[in-house]
């Protein structure tokens, strides 16, 4: 069986402007980065938002391991089934990080023959927008600390600096760090930190905003420091924010690529879901919904994670709504949420698999809970066997859930023709009866109650001294009344990576909140969570490398 990377090597690119003609994209529409890679001008995506005509799918997951379960693999294949259907799809998925491209996932960029393409290209550096993320918030940084160190007008409090350093990059050495030592010449002392890019303000204002003008009002808006009096220091009142938003001009134009079937697919923006919103971008949705029949939309990890924050805070300032959702599931999750060792999820276990079901069950509540009408998909590992697979599908059917296996891993569009029936008449009922999990009136903590109690199943919220330090100082900068974005590990439920299944009783221990005031959310650090991720002991870019032909090897 070929590996990922030699289908992609393999594979007959078309050119990206003979992809862009089958979705009524002109030439001048586009901004090419080379024969297969093009950015889509904003003009064409006012254009295309005016024009709307299609239906919008969220694919999330449940509960996965750490490898995933193939939720953007079922994102691209879903847009491939649909052209097979006569139905125009669109994929729009999130840009892969280096972090986990040579952490633990490797590329991330779909599987099989349900990738987009150039997939080298697209996991490593692609058009250059999460550099370009890096830089603007960078910037921002180094403007607050000469403004620091060259008078300090403003009287900032040097121990009140919200606004970190980022790199894409896991690096856990970075995550608390000072900085400005050397002599006075050399800047003023200060504690500092690193996060990784993925967690970054700006790239939740960059996959938020609507233009260029709502781009630059974001920014300035952001929170990046408080004075010696604790009122707040936006980037507005530094100056910078025109500047920042120069460097992010381009990376806001979606980039169009392909699927390995040559359909079109959008590979725009990348924040992560268990530190950040996990949406691909407003504009690359809008874009899609003009110029395709269904767009497959991706919400990151799980239901409780990117389902949430789809409904919470991209529909709550959008006012998009998907028309269906389709929930990701696999044989090894579900095992492995019923107690199967990591070594034990490739052999048939029919008990472990059931007793997953508990997590299975816990995504689809939520999803109801939030109003969205879904489909189960069933990836299909080589390793599942018949009998597991029908077990999850008859399951669901007790479940008055609707669900199809799909193997379009190893046969592209054509493996998931059943389940795209399912979800374009899923889709073709209407929009959902999408139900915030919160009012936009209702109290800061009550928000994350609701969100902990009604999503996770938690039984209570438990804020730390630093947490309560955190939220008084928002309050008093008037900002408690934002949306919430949670932040906490994405392999359980709560907040605590061991608990499997649907736990209940826990407790989310909150232990910090961090203004996204630009992004229009208040971000509430639970458990153990850290925004700038580690390398394991054996990272998966010890196992890449390239010939002197230029040929890469090991990026799966």
């Amino acid at each position: 069986m070929l590996a990922d990377i030699e289908i992609a090597q393999a594979a007959s690119m078309r050119p990206i402007a003979d992809v862009a003609a089958d979705v009524a994209l002109r030439r001048e529409d586009l901004v090419p980065r080379g024969e297969h890679i093009a950015k889509v001008r904003l003009d064409a995506v006012d254009r295309a938002q005016r024009s709307r005509r299609g239906r919008l799918v969220l694919v999330t997951g449940t509960t996965p391991t750490r490898l995933g379960e193939g939720k953007t693999l079922t994102c691209v294949g879903l847009g491939q089934a649909f052209w097979r259907l006569g139905v125009k799809g669109v994929v729009a998925i999130r840009e892969p990080s280096l972090g986990p491209v040579f952490g633990t996932k490797g590329g991330a960029a779909g599987g099989g023959y349900s990738q987009v393409l150039p997939m080298e290209d697209i996991n490593l550096h692609f058009t250059g927008d999460i550099h370009a993320v890096s830089a603007a918030n960078n910037l921002i940084a180094a403007v607050l600390d000469a403004h620091i160190f060259h008078g300090n007008e403003l009287d900032i409090d040097p121990t009140r600096v919200q606004l970190p350093r980022c790199v894409d990059m896991n690096d856990r050495q970075l995550r608390n760090i000072v900085t400005g030592l050397g002599g006075k010449r050399h800047g003023v002392p200060r504690e500092d930190g690193f996060i990784i890019t993925a967690a970054t303000e700006v790239m939740a204002i960059l996959c938020l905003a609507e233009g260029i003008r709502d781009l630059k009002a974001r920014i300035g808006r952001m929170l990046v420091a408080f004075d010696r009096r604790e009122a707040p220091v936006s980037a507005e009142d530094l100056y910078v924010h025109g500047a920042a938003t120069i460097l992010l001009k381009d990376a806001l134009m979606p980039n169009l690529v392909q699927t390995t079937e040559g359909t079109p697919a959008l590979v725009h923006g990348g924040p992560f879901a268990n530190i950040a919103h996990g949406h691909s971008s407003v504009l690359a949705d809008r874009l899609g919904l003009g110029i395709g029949d269904v767009v497959v939309t991706e919400g990151g990890f799980g239901a409780d994670l990117g389902s949430e924050k789809f409904v919470d805070l991209v529909c709550r300032q959008s006012g998009l709504c998907p028309d269906a959702a389709v929930l990701v599931v696999s044989a090894r999750a579900l095992k492995r949420e019923g107690g199967a060792r990591r070594r034990e999820l490739e052999t048939e276990n029919v008990a472990a698999l059931e007793k997953g079901f508990a997590n299975l069950d816990a995504h689809l509540r939520i999803l109801r809970t939030l109003g969205l009408r879904a489909v189960v998909a069933v990836n299909r590992f080589p390793a599942d066997t018949d009998r597991e697979i029908d077990v999850i599908v008859d399951h669901c059917a007790d479940e008055g859930m609707k669900a199809a296996p799909h193997t379009m891993h190893a046969e592209g569009g054509r493996g998931g023709v059943e389940l795209a029936r399912l979800v374009l008449g899923a889709a073709n009922e209407g929009p959902c009866d999408m139900r915030p999990a919160y009012r936009d009136q209702d109290p800061f903590t009550e928000k994350v109650a609701k969100v902990a109690t009604e999503i996770y199943g938690a039984g209570d919220v438990k804020y730390d001294a630093a947490a309560l330090e955190d939220l008084e100082r928002l309050r008093n900068a008037g900002l408690d009344h934002l949306p919430v974005c949670i932040a906490k590990t994405q392999l359980s439920l709560s907040d605590d990576e061991t608990l499997r299944g649907a736990p209940k009783g826990w407790t989310l221990e909150v232990r910090g909140v961090r203004a996204s005031a630009g992004a229009g959310f208040l971000v509430v650090l639970a458990g153990d969570i850290m925004r700038m991720p580690g390398l394991g002991k054996e990272p998966a870019a010890l196992h890449m490398d390239i010939d002197e032909h230029g040929r890469i090897k090991g990026l799966f």
